[in-house]
């Protein structure tokens, strides 16, 4: 089975840092993707960063400049370096992976979170 586990988050104050990590284990067909969201209770699930395998990146517009992700796809592996945090990037922390299924359809695979509080 494949799984993702995520660590890294914690208690931190506001213009503090973080580096969150991501490992993934089990067979993935076709790997072109590795990202992270997050979300607050009652919200949606927010779209923070995404890597593909072809070395782009994206990023939502509310981190541009404040995180930078970074993927290892020969060991399945994704970072997000979180700098210059607010009280709004308080939130659960998801990384997600994704493959090509047999019929090229692609599917994502979610870890469990990682809690990041910033307070001041």
């Amino acid at each position: 089975q494949v799984q993702l586990v995520e660590s890294g988050g914690g208690l931190v104050r506001p213009g503090g840092s973080l580096r969150l990590s991501c490992v993934a284990s089990g067979k993935i067909g076709g790997l072109y993707a590795m990202g992270w969201y997050r979300q607050v209770v009652g919200r949606q699930r927010e779209f923070i960063a995404t890597s593909t395998n072809r070395d782009t990146t994206d990023y939502a517009d509310s981190v541009k400049g404040r995180f930078t992700i970074s993927g290892d796809f020969v060991n399945k592996t994704v970072y997000l370096q979180l700098n210059s945090l607010k009280l709004d990037d308080t939130a659960v922390y998801y990384c997600n992976t994704e493959g090509l299924e047999t019929n090229g359809s692609p599917r994502k695979y979610w870890g469990q979170g990682t809690q990041v509080t910033v307070s001041s």
